[in-house]
């Protein structure tokens, strides 16, 4: 049994004269991927939600809970079991979120507690406009994936593996407390040591190393999809680099372009706060 991505999805901020919500673009993305699998917002079980910056810094209530209503997953569970109680929750790991989002939903859907699981990571500049922010480095972006389960082994996800490095952490996403002043709620530091890019694409070609070694996977194979997507891919998303939402650009960029020659397994690759990175390999069906 292999665990798929049935369908997949970005959302970008288009109208600057609205402030970007994280809550509305992963709906937005969730609504479209759904859409493209042609099923029903009832028939998602669970959502997994992992977007890091949101609007005005929100941290209460669960991003999940309010993604899952912009969706329209079951929002009453008790009153509306059928054909899936939905359930969600936000699983907060910077830039490694999607695999790590990817890494439960193989549990979840291998031993059947649900039949579809939906991952949304959405990021947005606090202030509402990221373009409006010269030194915010990311894209006010969302992506979803939709995850099932399929009855060929051969294809879907590989084991998700996690790796660390032997250094402090250089790039940190806070709220400066003692500057902030009156207008917190729409600030946001995002810190960066120099030579930082450099760093995280050691970090990541070294679990690359790591991962083909450890599964034996043919390099001459396998395309990798890595932490910086180009920006115009599976939809512009304007100003800034991609961040939680990279795997789900990266993915839809290799899709939309003729497969290489020989190739016939993708390897997602994430990398950045921590220092960490995660890999995964993926066998799309019918590529």
């Amino acid at each position: 049994m292999g665990i798929v991505i049935t369908a997949s999805a970005t959302a970008t901020h288009t109208d600057p004269g609205t402030p970007a919500s994280a809550a509305d673009l992963a709906g937005r993305a969730a609504r479209r991927c759904l859409a493209r699998a042609r099923v029903s917002p009832s028939a998602v079980g669970v959502l997994v939600n992992v977007g890091v910056y949101r609007e005005n810094n929100t941290f209460e209530p669960a991003l999940a809970a309010l993604v899952q209503k912009e969706t329209g997953i079951n929002p009453d569970y008790l009153a509306d079991p059928q054909p899936a109680a939905g359930f969600s929750f936000d699983l907060m790991d910077g830039a490694c979120g999607v695999l790590s989002a990817v890494q439960a939903g193989q549990s979840l859907l291998a031993t059947g507690t649900t039949e579809r699981l939906l991952i949304t990571a959405a990021d947005v500049h606090p202030g509402g406009d990221a373009s409006r922010d010269p030194d915010y480095p990311y894209a006010d972006l969302a992506g979803a994936f939709l995850l099932e389960r399929d009855a060929d082994p051969g294809t879907g996800f590989g084991p998700v593996r996690h790796y660390g490095g032997d250094r402090p952490t250089d790039v940190a996403g806070y709220l400066d407390l003692d500057t902030m002043g009156t207008g917190g709620r729409s600030r946001i530091t995002v810190h960066r040591t120099p030579g930082h890019e450099q760093r995280t694409a050691e970090l990541a070609a070294a679990a690359v190393a790591a991962y083909t070694a450890e599964f034996g996977l043919d390099t001459g194979r396998t395309l990798v999809i890595g932490p910086d997507a180009p920006a115009g891919a599976g939809g512009d998303p304007g100003r800034g680099r991609p961040h939680t939402a990279a795997p789900v650009l990266g993915y839809l960029h290799a899709l939309e372009h003729a497969r290489p020659q020989g190739v016939d397994t993708l390897l997602f690759v994430t990398a950045g706060a921590g220092p960490r990175a995660a890999c995964a390999s993926y066998r799309p069906q019918g590529w």
